[in-house]
């Protein structure tokens, strides 16, 4: 995998106690990106993802629905460079 690009999310809305992390460690998992998934204490999910920047495009779009059980009402994007440093993409706390 070429991770040439990171992205970093802030989910808000309706999206903890649904699966949210889950979903989203599955859906990276399937598009071949590296990186973590954890709930913040306000409320929101930050997601750090590195790989091709196409692959983050995706990800970013289908952090914009979430989940069948969840209410997304924003997602705030930054990028970057990636970094390399993650193996696998997984939930953290």
């Amino acid at each position: 995998m070429n991770a040439d690009r990171q992205a970093r999310f802030i989910v808000s809305g309706m999206v903890q106690g649904v699966c949210f992390r889950m979903y989203t460690r599955d859906e990276a998992l399937r598009l071949g990106l590296t990186g973590w998934v954890r709930n913040r204490s306000d409320g929101t999910v930050a997601v750090l993802a590195e790989g091709r920047g196409d692959s983050l495009k995706q990800l970013h779009e289908w952090c914009q629905t979430g989940p069948p059980t969840a209410h997304v009402t924003g997602v705030e994007a930054t990028h970057a460079e990636a970094t390399g440093e993650f193996a696998s993409f997984r939930i953290t706390y």
